[in-house]
């Protein structure tokens, strides 16, 4: 069969004339109409670092595309910025986005029926928004990542978008003054590609690579260095193969990638988002999974990299001590790996690593730790159930032998509510900031908590100060903080019960997320609850409360 499965509907036979026309118009010649069309997704926006960069590598892509026999077809797909809309009611779209980017490729692939997809970004949704549009459409596809932004300096310290955060909490706490917090505003983010540590976007791409959709080192190479442009041009090549021997999706994003994806995160120490998108991504590809297979694979994986936000470490520094290649090799070496996974390459992940050291180099480098030394000895990542969040919840844990901790709750019913109290510095040692109706439907959106988290840094108080919420967190943030609380307030979840003054309990060593009142007072409470009238009635933020699933499903609107 040729190599035009899909397209040959639109460019074959006397009755497709009128198709042809239209297509010579966008430069096809007569040779073209056999050749199989690829869809370039270009995520391309000057409105944020993340995706500047972009255009150029489509561009490139787009030439070793037609030299390699294909026809490309170049389209565009929206991105917003994390970073520049924290804090703020623009943040609600940022998850929007992510189905949005899904629905918006779907929609193009299969209206012009075509053979196969290469798909660019930068921003943190951009990536599973690509991955969940391919699932869905299972045809050949390769992801390209835009690349990670090299790290600012300042005072001898590498700095990162939450250095900034940071430095807000650090300047109202008076830990420096107003000329020092410009400096790092203005060297936080020195050129094109996305935030420099482990946080969504990095940690995104990352994942895609372990899973085989992306080329090996494709995720930690910097966004203005040659290699990224290189390995543009070589993801073409391996997509033009991957049409020619029908390689798709679902034979790659199998319950295996899955797992070697979960693995490599809690050795990486990701992002808590990378549950959410997970889970969204394996849905579109029919594959079960659930929160409860991350808290399986933590307790046998441990942290191995010091990586930012907790760590000293950004993703170019990961890059030359070996990259993601080098840690999933410890991985597979230790038996915490499928090798036998496929991927985009037509090769296996073992394959793959072959050449790859056991162990990481020991000379010039500590990011990346052997295995008889992590950084933790298990997983970052926990799941936390109880009364309240019996769905389960998701916790960021970097001590090694963690605590539990209980405190009065201080509780808030936005984002701004609470930020202003941490801002006022009413927030005391102790407490347990309870921040809701801010879940997938009660936001709607689900909003990330990285400016109060990264102001109770700032101040001095991310380790004695827990923060709660069914909205989600930054992967840049660190501190006390679980996230993703369901059943979310908005559909009179527990969180929904919280009062003033309640003792909360957060106990990862068990698990547990607990509000800790008398049962007959919980049982009054719940029935005296009463939805809130929905904060938005129109527009695209009201389609999607409309819609959308519990964080405990992935958030999802299909």
């Amino acid at each position: 069969m040729k190599d035009n499965r899909r397209s040959r509907v639109t460019t074959e036979g006397v009755e497709r004339s009128p198709n042809r026309a239209l297509l010579r118009a966008t430069g096809f010649r007569d040779d073209d109409f056999g050749k199989p069309i690829v869809g370039v997704a270009n995520a391309h926006s000057s409105i944020t670092p993340c995706n500047m960069g972009i255009g150029k590598l489509a561009s490139r892509a787009e030439e070793a595309l037609r030299k390699a026999g294909s026809m490309p077809q170049t389209f565009g797909t929206i991105t917003v910025s994390d970073g520049i809309s924290m804090g703020t009611e623009g943040m609600k779209y940022s998850l929007v986005s992510r189905e949005v980017i899904a629905d918006s490729i779907e929609t193009v692939v299969n209206a012009q029926s075509m053979d196969g997809l290469l798909a660019f970004g930068g921003c943190d949704k951009n990536m599973p928004g690509a991955l969940i549009a391919m699932g869905r459409l299972d045809i050949p596809s390769v992801f390209v990542y835009g690349g990670t932004i090299r790290p600012g300096h300042h005072n001898g310290q590498d700095l990162t978008v939450v250095s900034a955060f940071e430095a807000v909490g650090e300047y109202l706490a008076n830990r420096i003054d107003r000329e020092e917090l410009l400096a790092i505003e203005r060297h936080a983010c020195p050129g094109a590609g996305s935030c420099g540590g482990m946080f969504t976007a990095n940690n995104m791409a990352a994942l895609i690579e372990t899973m085989g959709m992306s080329l090996p080192y494709s995720s930690t190479m910097a966004a203005e260095d040659a290699e990224k442009s290189e390995n543009a041009e070589e993801s073409a090549k391996i997509l033009v193969n991957a049409i020619r021997n029908q390689i798709r999706p679902r034979q790659i994003l199998t319950r295996h990638a899955f797992e070697n994806a979960i693995a490599v995160t809690m050795a990486i120490g990701g992002t808590t988002n990378a549950v959410l998108h997970l889970l969204a991504i394996a849905r579109a590809v029919e594959v079960p999974l659930s929160i409860d297979d991350f808290a399986a694979i933590r307790e046998r994986v441990p942290v191995l990299c010091d990586l930012k936000p907790w760590g000293r470490y950004v993703a170019t520094d990961l890059h030359r001590a070996g990259g993601i290649p080098q840690v999933m090799k410890i991985l597979l070496s230790n038996g915490l790996l499928h090798g036998e996974a496929l991927s985009v390459t037509g090769r296996t992940i073992g394959e793959l690593l072959e050449n790859i050291p056991e162990d990481p180099p020991k000379e010039d480098q500590d990011v990346i730790r052997p295995f008889r030394a992590p950084v933790l000895e298990r997983g970052h990542i926990a799941i936390l159930r109880g009364n309240l969040a019996p769905d389960g919840s998701v916790a960021k844990v970097t001590a090694s032998r963690p605590v539990a901790f209980t405190g009065p709750a201080r509780v808030f019913d936005s984002e701004e509510d609470g930020m202003k109290a941490i801002l006022a510095r009413e927030i005391r040692p102790g407490d347990v900031v309870v921040i809701r109706y801010e879940g997938p439907v009660g936001g709607p959106g689900m909003r990330e908590m990285l400016a109060p988290t990264a102001a109770l840094v700032g101040e001095g108080l991310g380790e004695s100060v827990a923060l709660v919420t069914d909205g989600r967190f930054s992967g840049g943030t660190r501190g006390m903080v679980v996230g993703h609380v369901a059943p979310e307030a908005a559909v009179g979840g527990p969180i929904a019960l919280v009062a003033d003054g309640d003792p909360v309990t957060v106990d990862p060593g068990r698990s547990c997320l607990r509000l800790d009142v008398p049962e007959e007072e919980f049982l009054r409470r719940q029935a005296a609850w009463r939805p809130r009238p929905p904060r938005t009635l129109r527009g695209v933020l009201a389609k999607y409360a409309r819609q959308v699933s519990s964080a405990s499903e992935g958030a999802v609107t299909d």
